[in-house]
């Protein structure tokens, strides 16, 4: 070992094997090597060197941030107790002075401690190898070995096998074989562990290279699978995770097994890595070693998952620090997917020289290997570029320097010719990245061939996916490089920026071809229509390409889109119309999420926004994508219906549509409507119940859902029922919905949402409405979760009756809610500072007030029962979640219907809703009742309300 090494190590200040030992002797020479008080006091001696072995592990992982030497270090210390254990067991407590040939045995690290590094919470896999069969001497030194190391409180993972048993197991099954493959000798008896190597090489290797490397691979890709399949998730495994450390020991058991060689290093003198290529191998290695080891002194387990409420403590331990636009834990974050990607890079790299040695030295083999033998295929219309086996490959090793515009082209002629791409291709872009310069970013047909693939009716995505990860993205479009691998400290974005807009690429492509009709059936309708077919995968590529930066990303993007779009070879109308697609393409989905869609100013203010119908239909489609690609379970069938409704509200407005019969005239006619489809009830009946409904009621809901509510008012008033509910399911809006008869009351809103929240229910939407005879009709729409129809409406029954049991004074909400979340999710390491603006300009009849904090089970309740205290009625309330993060607005007037406009009682509503955004003490609020008694002098509840809510009340 180089004295370099060695001196950085400082093994001897982690643990010093001669004064354990020397430790060990005089408990043994005190105590009598095998009694019980020697057992504890041996016990006790070990525990104490591994606690403060791992203590100054942890302590020098602060001072020089190595990660491979905190693993390296902790090997060691594990390796020391191990041989002391060994060594006390043999000679102290079961000793043989003359060992026939079957007493003899050698102690054996595998798997990750074959390798020699562990981290903190890692597993201890020893292999007990034996000459012959078990004997009671084996055994029992065993067994005493073992039982020593469970009770430290280490897990460990063991097998006690003779020679014989390891290489028949070894040919049979690829996890014993692997473990076999990283052995390495602990103590015991050399020859042994040496005879198994040497029969390991010659009975299970030697042959089997296709075999095992197929194995690995086929492993590494169900591993990737479970794990998402993207190296970009924003809650890494940092073990498992595609572009993790497994990763990197997949590429060491192959070129082990294959090449014969014990270190890394070995790969340069056989031409399979150059020496930049190793010291990324080696700088990737040490890195995610030190963020793993970080995380397992961090949490006291072995923790695998980077999980957002240790990032920042990890970010910190690592030494990283805020600059402007991205936070210290992005920064971190950002470094670790670029760590992922290298190691991306060097797995193509390494399985380009695999094929390559494979080819020269076995060709025609069967299986894994069997395409190495077919012959290369011109490709018509091409010299550059060859066939091989359906993955497009180079011609020549000069063809990237013959003409720099062939990196780009070599991703379109795979595009275009439908082929995947040979690792000997991708080795040779990432090794030619050099000449992705200024010249080649401003070459007109290199563009033009970009603009090609982003298009392309085939699998746009996926082509500009190899080209992120060859690093030909970043490198030809630097604002890209910017983004990539840059993730955003939140629970709303599920990948890394750069992945979101290949993810949003890939949604608009299957609008594109037709294959989303169910899932988005307008988008799909309105996309053959749009005449500007490439703006739209412009700005749908660069809509969120300015994150990170101190600016408004929007405003920002756009700056940038009207810098890119001409290299692009866009026009200038075309490239106006992708810079305002992308300062505005979050304008759409917030609209349809947080402003009442029933109030005309909000679907005029928006119109005047959009202007054309153009415009409008590539915003909603934008908006789609955009939702789409966030991560899984963020679009909803009701995010649609939503997106849906605003996009016929403005084009309605847009074409001139909006209806100029008068309210009071429209009203009649809803009433005339309804009086007609009841035509069957008793004359008396049917006048009493069309006297119950004010005019909101009758414009707002489908006559269709006005006769569904008859017969269930009917039914409730013929059972003399005070508080009564129904329920039934939409399967493509993912929503159920629960229908409420009961009496009015001036907190029902804040009651219901309580209850739902306790009930664990995520409400999407409510219309309430106040009848004349002093009740309330509210449809509550919730969040489907079940995929059959009759355990969703079972849920919903469920739902309903907790909803009756509040509002009767059964339950109390605070303690169901309590209840309901114990063990979920916290936002606990997500801060978002509680802000609360009031507007009169977003509505010519309420005053807007918005509100924004962190998330919290009971949130909307809480609010809601606030504004009750400070007389607002509450015509419509829509609250929208991002992750951690929620976004309410709530449109209200005093008692006698006028906005808010008095300056004092605008600065009383923010202290007391800020109060309740902080979890502030409210003693009036405190005091109030939980069920149906209503307060003294409490304010009348508004006429109407209709809220909107996008997940968690």
């Amino acid at each position: 070992m180089p004295e370099s090494l060695e001196s950085q190590l400082r093994l001897k200040d982690v643990v010093d094997p001669a004064v354990l030992r020397a430790s060990l002797d005089a408990i043994a020479a005190e105590h009598g090597g095998a009694t019980p008080a020697a057992r504890q006091a041996v016990l006790a001696e070990v525990k104490r060197v591994n606690a403060e072995g791992r203590e100054r592990a942890r302590s020098m992982l602060f001072d020089d941030g190595g990660g491979t030497l905190c693993a390296t270090r902790i090997c060691h210390l594990q390796d020391v107790i191990t041989e002391a254990l060994y060594d006390y067991a043999s000679i102290h407590v079961y000793r043989v002075d003359n060992p026939s040939t079957s007493e003899r045995m050698t102690v054996t690290a595998v798997g990750g401690y074959g390798r020699g590094t562990l981290a903190p919470g890692s597993d201890i896999d020893l292999l007990f190898v034996l000459p012959y069969k078990k004997t009671p001497w084996t055994e029992q030194v065993v067994e005493w070995i073992l039982y020593i190391l469970w009770d430290m409180g280490l897990k460990v993972g063991h097998a006690t096998r003779n020679v014989d048993e390891c290489i028949r197991l070894s040919r049979s099954d690829m996890t014993i074989r692997t473990a076999i493959l990283e052995a390495r000798f602990l103590c015991g008896e050399r020859t042994l562990f040496d005879n198994l190597g040497d029969r390991f090489d010659k009975e299970v290797v030697e042959g089997t290279g296709p075999e095992f490397i197929g194995a690995k691979l086929a492993e590494r890709d169900e591993r990737h699978r479970k794990a998402g399949d993207t190296r970009y998730l924003v809650e890494p495994n940092v073990k498992e995770g595609k572009g993790g450390l497994r990763d990197l020991n997949t590429l060491f058991w192959i070129a082990k097994y294959f090449y014969h060689i014990r270190d890394t290093a070995e790969l340069v003198g056989l031409g399979v890595l150059s020496r930049r290529e190793l010291k990324l191998f080696e700088k990737a290695e040490d890195f995610l070693w030190a963020v793993r080891c970080h995380m397992h002194f961090l949490t006291g387990k072995a923790e695998e998952r980077l999980a957002f409420d240790i990032q920042r403590d990890i970010a910190e331990g690592l030494g990283y620090h805020d600059h402007p636009g991205l936070s210290a834990v992005e920064r971190f974050m950002k470094h670790y997917f670029l760590v992922a990607k290298d190691v991306g890079d060097l797995t193509r790299i390494f399985c380009a020289g695999l094929e390559d040695q494979q080819a020269k030295t076995a060709p025609g083999l069967s299986g894994v290997m069997s395409r190495f033998a077919s012959r290369p295929r011109k490709i018509p219309g091409t010299l550059d570029f060859i066939e091989d086996k359906g993955r497009i490959n180079l011609a020549d090793p000069d063809v990237f320097k013959r003409d720099p515009v062939n990196i780009i082209r070599l991703f379109h002629v795979a595009d275009i010719r439908e082929l995947e791409f040979h690792p000997d291709a991708l080795k040779r872009v990432t090794r030619s990245l050099r000449m992705i310069n200024a010249e080649l970013r401003n070459n007109e047909e290199a563009n033009r061939l970009f603009l090609s693939m982003l298009t392309s009716k085939r699998q746009p995505a996926i082509i500009l996916r190899r080209m992120n990860e060859a690093g030909v993205l970043g490198r030809f479009i630097p604002e890209f490089g910017k983004i990539v691998s840059m993730m955003q400290f939140n629970m709303y974005h599920h990948y890394t920026v750069d992945e979101h807009l290949l993810r949003t690429v890939s949604v608009l492509s299957g609008i594109d071809k037709g294959q989303e009709e169910r899932e988005h059936p307008l988008a799909s309708k309105l996309f053959p229509s749009i005449e500007e077919r490439e703006a739209l995968y412009v700005a749908v590529f660069l809509h969120d390409i300015a994150k990170g930066r101190p600016e408004d990303h929007s405003i920002a993007g756009a700056k940038v889109a009207r810098k890119l779009c001409p290299r692009f070879g866009l026009s200038p109308n075309q490239t106006e119309l992708v810079a305002w697609l992308v300062e505005e393409h979050l304008t759409m989905s917030m609209v349809a999420q947080t402003r009442d869609l029933n109030d005309r100013k909000t679907i005029t203010d928006f119109g005047e926004k959009v202007r054309t119908l153009e415009r409008l239909k590539m915003l909603l489609v934008l908006s789609v994508c955009d939702i789409r690609a966030v991560g899984p379970g963020v679009w909803n069938g009701w995010k649609g219906q939503l997106l849906r409704t605003l996009y016929y509200e403005t084009e309605l407005m847009l074409s001139g549509g909006f209806s100029e019969v008068s309210r009071k005239e429209r009203t009649a006619l809803a009433r005339e409507a309804l009086g007609e489809a009841l035509s069957d009830w008793p004359e008396k009946d049917r006048k009493a119940y069309l006297k119950l409904h004010y005019e909101p009621y009758l414009l707002a809901v489908p006559l269709e859902e006005q006769v569904r509510h008859a017969a269930f008012v009917r039914d409730a008033n013929k059972a003399k029922k005070q508080l009564a509910t129904m329920v039934r399911t939409h399967a493509f809006h993912a929503i159920t919905e629960i229908t409420l008869l009961s009496p009015d009351h001036p907190r029902l809103l804040s009651i219901v949402t309580g209850a739902c929240a306790a009930a664990g229910a995520n409400i999407a939407d409510a219309q309430v409405f106040t009848t004349s005879d002093g009740r309330a009709l509210d449809t509550i729409l919730i969040n489907r979760e079940l995929p059959d129809d009759e355990d969703e409406l079972r849920r919903a029954k469920s739902i309903g009756r907790m909803i009756e049991d509040v509002l009767a004074g059964k339950a109390h909400i605070p303690e169901v809610i309590a209840r309901k979340n114990r063990g979920k999710r916290k936002t606990k390491p997500f801060t978002v500072k509680p802000q609360v603006t009031i507007s009169n300009a977003l509505s010519n009849k309420f005053t807007v007030i918005e509100v924004e904090c962190l998330d919290r089970p009971g949130l909307l309740s809480e609010v809601t029962s606030v504004l009750s205290d400070l007389s607002l009625d509450i015509a419509s309330a829509h609250i929208t979640t991002f992750g951690e993060k929620v976004v309410d607005t709530f449109y209200v007037r005093d008692l006698v219907g006028m906005k808010i406009t008095n300056e004092n009682r605008q600065t009383n509503i923010v202290a007391r809703l800020k109060a309740v955004l902080a979890k502030e003490d409210d003693e009036l609020r405190d005091k109030m009742p939980p069920g149906m008694i209503a307060p003294h002098g409490s304010t009348r509840r508004a006429r109407t309300a209709a809220t909107k809510v996008e997940a968690g009340a």
